[in-house]
C-alpha cells in the first residue's frame, strides 16, 4: 500500500506527462469531485435542518430537561 505522499507524487508524475488540453480535463474532473464532496455535507446538514421540527418533541421534554445543562 502506497503513502498518501507517495501516491500524490505518482498521481503528479502522470498529470504532467498529459497533453495541454487533458491537464485542463483533470482539473475539471477534480473540481466535479470536490462539488460532489461539498454537495453532499450541504445536503446532509440541510436535511439534519428539515428533521428538527420532527424531533422537537422528543428533544424537549421534561424528562430530558438535565441533559441540556450538560
Amino acid at each position: 500500500m502506497s503513502t498518501p505522499a507517495r501516491s500524490e507524487k505518482t498521481l503528479m508524475d502522470k498529470i504532467r506527462r498529459l497533453p495541454a488540453h487533458r491537464i485542463a480535463e483533470v482539473e475539471d474532473f477534480v473540481d466535479f469531485l470536490r462539488s460532489r464532496e461539498d454537495g453532499d455535507h450541504a445536503l446532509g446538514q440541510a436535511a439534519t435542518k428539515l428533521s428538527e421540527p420532527a424531533f422537537a418533541e422528543v428533544w424537549d421534554n421534561p424528562d430530558d430537561a438535565d441533559y441540556d445543562r450538560i
